[in-house]
């Protein structure tokens, strides 16, 4: 991996919730390697277009996705040495490759890793491929930068650590431990910057779900003090409607929601239920996750998708990209070392996606601000998916039971 020079191998990762994954993720970066994460929902062929998109030739699986890993593999002639199957939960520590079944995972080996200084490299660099949800078309791999991933990690944080600071200032004993809880698929970015990459910035724990379960989400916030997490809005529809919910959040200082909006009314007795504020945010694959976020001092009922970040410039357009009027409909565009390159392997689907200066990236989101406040409400193209399609870890649910929460969620 990168003996011809950094970001050009692709390797890519089909798995459930593992907590190998993260050691996997620096790893194939800290080699030079592209890290391409693909969901553990897929078919094989879904899996076969994403390795054949990428031009990829080295596949890591988790156990329970063997049999679509393989699939895939032989049908983009990829050799059983190349597919490298893991277990890391229940206390296993299993990565054998298929072909001979070594367990890699016993090796001392060691590399000297290359630590990247320069910003025009750390900006121009290709660290990950995240495959957009396909909502205007078939699925396009996002480049990710280490300049994006970094950027992400900080420019929250420093809205956070704000709110630190203005809570020591009122109780000085007032102590803060960032605690989280992975039951979002790391495919998806919001999992994948938001259990590898957030909490070692801000210096905290993630605990792992092999996949999501209610009673076990709600036991495992209990019992490991959880304080923080983002989660989707028919999770806390069932927080909000289940008996189940008492006391299990006790530890919670913040939480927030995204990827659908959330009403009012479920925002208040999700609130009520959890015992802490819980915001809204905005952003896509394209934009390394989150493009704006509340402080979490802060509370808005309103239906506000938050401020923007630090570091971090948003307009809203009308079709000839020019700034319409405040209060008045528009594309929401953006400028910030969040925003991605583009498209792997694609120069239309990328120079479409930026303004014809190539400056600002089209989110194709519909917004408004009102009253210094930002509104999403709409897109401009549109394809419907099945929720239990991008969040597949909520299929323990039963596909019907998360249909009519994300439908209930979206009303409320």
């Amino acid at each position: 991996m990168g003996s011809d020079g950094p970001n050009k191998d692709v390797v890519v990762c089909i798995s459930s919730g593992q907590i190998i994954l993260a050691p996997l993720f620096y790893g194939v970066v800290a080699a030079g390697g592209i890290y391409s994460a693909a969901s553990s929902a897929f078919q094989p062929g879904e899996l076969s277009r994403q390795l054949k998109q990428g031009k990829s030739g080295l596949l890591l699986a988790s156990i329970d996705c063997k049999n679509t890993a393989i699939k895939a593999a032989q049908e983009c002639n990829i050799p059983m040495s190349r597919v490298l199957l893991f277990d890391t939960m229940g206390h296993k520590r299993i990565l054998a490759d298929v072909e001979s079944n070594t367990n890699y995972l016993g090796s001392k080996a060691e590399m000297d890793w290359p630590r990247i200084t320069d910003p025009e490299e750390l900006r121009k660099s290709k660290a990950c491929l995240l495959y957009s949800s396909g909502t205007t078309g078939a699925p396009k791999g996002v480049i990710v930068s280490h300049l994006n991933m970094v950027s992400e990690g900080l420019l929250p944080q420093f809205v956070i650590r704000e709110y630190l600071e203005r809570q020591k200032k009122k109780e000085p004993a007032f102590n803060f431990e960032y605690r989280s809880l992975a039951h979002l698929p790391a495919a998806h970015i919001a999992g994948l910057q938001g259990y590898l990459i957030n909490p070692a910035i801000a210096g905290g724990t993630v605990y792992w779900m092999h996949k999501f379960d209610f009673p076990l989400f709600l036991k495992h916030c209990k019992e490991l003090r959880i304080t923080s997490f983002f989660t989707v809005p028919p999770i806390y529809l069932l927080i909000a409607k289940s008996p189940l919910v008492t006391d299990q959040f006790a530890s919670m200082q913040h939480a927030i929601s995204g990827a659908a909006p959330m009403g009012r009314e479920l925002q208040t007795a999700a609130q009520q239920k959890m015992g802490c504020h819980i915001s809204q945010t905005w952003g896509l694959s394209e934009t390394t996750g989150s493009v704006t976020l509340m402080p979490w001092d802060q509370n808005d009922l309103t239906g506000s998708v938050s401020p923007v970040l630090p570091n971090t410039r948003l307009r809203i357009v009308d079709d000839d990209e020019n700034d319409v009027v405040e209060g008045q409909e528009g594309e929401l565009i953006v400028q910030s070392p969040v925003v991605s390159q583009g498209y792997f392997d694609n120069e239309k689907a990328t120079k479409e996606s930026f303004t014809a200066d190539g400056l600002w990236f089209k989110t194709g989101d519909i917004g408004v601000i009102r009253d210094s406040m930002i509104y999403v409400v709409d897109r401009k193209k549109v394809r419907a998916i099945p929720f239990n399609r991008v969040f597949p870890a909520l299929t323990s649910l039963g596909t019907h039971q998360i249909q009519r929460a994300a439908s209930s969620a979206r009303r409320a």
